[in-house]
Parts: structure tokens; sequence; C-alpha cells
């Protein structure tokens, strides 16, 4: 039986690790799963989602989507998403590093919600600022990752609901309403979806098009610029085996003096590699 694929990710949250296959299970942790994006809207996509564990600090219904979190007990909804902040920070720095092994440089990573998400159970995107991907196939698809649009919450705006002074509330007429935090987010479905209709406008340069064949090409042109532009320095690995081979040679040539000048050159190019 095929599984529904709007409730696939809960399916997925309820499983041990070992259930699930390495082409879906990109790392995981006691309390969250991180997957493959199976339609990746950029080079990297990756999902960080809350496990549905036994003896877990929530209920399921808690965690359908932002909205419905932010329903919940307000210091238990800021851990969680503070929880899920810190695994996509891990995330990030793996992305980080295959850019450096596969490119040469790294560039922006974006981490947030959908406003008004099309599948059932939180999750968290982690993907590369670039919007290259044969998946994005529609207005739609573009918008709702349009890092300023209003649609893709950035994990640390939402994080900054939590920080908000009471008088706010109070001030807007929010201070009855028994989920004071969701009507701060103003999660509504209508207004959020409104903005999925907008007019395509390039993320980087706010250049505008009239279809996603020539918005696609224009991003494309974008990253291969941001490619050309950055510095040209060779992949990890390749930097690594010239290195290895270079520290196998004056090991040969010095004997154990090689041997400590080559360690002390390797502990130094990692630092390097980190900051890159």
């Amino acid at each position: 039986m095929t599984a529904n694929p709007l409730t696939i990710l809960r399916t997925y949250a309820l499983k041990e690790p070992s259930a699930l296959p390495s082409s879906i299970l990109f790392r995981s942790t006691e309390k969250f799963y991180t997957i493959f994006d199976a339609y990746p809207k950029s080079i990297f996509h990756f999902l960080v989602l809350p496990r549905l564990t036994r003896g877990m600090w929530f209920k399921e219904g808690e965690v359908v989507n932002l909205k419905a979190l932010l329903t919940t007990d307000k210091e238990k909804a800021k851990e969680l998403l503070e929880g899920m902040k810190a695994e996509a920070v891990e995330v990030k720095k793996e992305i980080e590093q295959e850019m450096r092994e596969k490119y040469g440089f790294r560039w922006d990573v974006w981490m947030g919600f959908h406003a008004v998400p099309s599948m059932v159970h939180l999750h968290l995107h982690v993907l590369s600022a670039d919007l290259v991907s044969e998946k994005m196939k529609n207005k739609k698809h573009y918008n709702s990752f349009h890092p300023s649009r209003g649609f893709f919450l950035h994990i640390d705006d939402v994080l900054s609901w939590f920080e908000a002074e009471p008088s706010y509330f109070n001030r807007v007429g929010y201070s009855r309403h028994p989920s004071w935090l969701y009507s701060m987010a103003r999660l509504d479905p209508k207004p959020r979806e409104a903005l999925l209709k907008h007019d395509l406008e390039c993320f980087e340069c706010y250049a505008s098009f009239r279809n996603m064949p020539l918005l696609k090409e224009h991003l494309q042109e974008e990253w291969d610029k941001l490619e050309k532009k950055a510095p040209k320095r060779p992949p990890v690995s390749k930097r690594k085996a010239v290195e290895e081979a270079r520290e196998t040679l004056e090991v040969l040539e010095l004997g154990d003096k090689g041997k400590e000048a080559s360690s002390s050159k390797r502990a130094k190019t990692d630092e390097i590699d980190e900051t890159a």
C-alpha cells in the first residue's frame, strides 16, 4: 500500500532510525530526524522534524505544524523550536563542508518554516540559498521559499516572537486570545497563501520575470556568477590529497622531524578549512 504523501513525514517520525533507509534519513538524534527533501528546491535541501517517540514531552497533535505548536504552552513550544534550530545548525555545518568539498567554496544556507505547510508534521527546511533545482516547477514553489516574501519564516524570526513585550499583545487586542503566540505569528492561511501568487521576482537582484522558465534561467545565471566570483580554491578533497603526498615526501626525506612538521601543517590547514 502506497503511503499518503501528505502524512509521510509523520510516518517517518514514528519509526526507529533503523527502519529508515539511507536514501531518506540523513542523520538522527534522540529527539530529531533530518531527512533529504524528496523534491529539493535548492542544490542542498533537508528537513528537520521532531521524532514521535514513546514518552515524548508533547502530543502528536501539537506538532502537526507551526500553527498548532504555537497554540500550546509557550515555554514548551520555544524549547522545541530551539532544539530544531540547534539540529539545523549542525546540518548547516555538514552542508557547508559538502559545499567546500564539491564546489571549493560555501554560500548561504536558509533555515525556516512554511507559514502554511502542505504536509502534516512540523518540519524545518534547511536549504542552500540558490533555489537552483529541476524540482522548482512553478510560481507557488518559488514564492514559498523566497526569503523575503513572507511565506518562508526564518527560524530566528519565529524565535523572536517569544521575546515580544507583553504590552504588544494588549495594544493590539491579543491579550484575551487563548493562543497569543499564534496571533502574533498571524498564520491565518488565506493572507499567507495569497503571498504565493505574487509576481516572480529574483530574490537576489529583484528583477521581475513573466514566467518560470525565464526565472529559472536567470537563477542559474546568478548561481554561475556566484561560482565564478568565489575564491578559486580547489575542493577540500583535492587539497588534502596534495597535502598528504607532500607529507609523505617530507617524512621520507626528514624522518621523525618530517612527521612533526607535517602534523603541524595539517593542524593549521584544518583550522583554515573550518573558517573557509
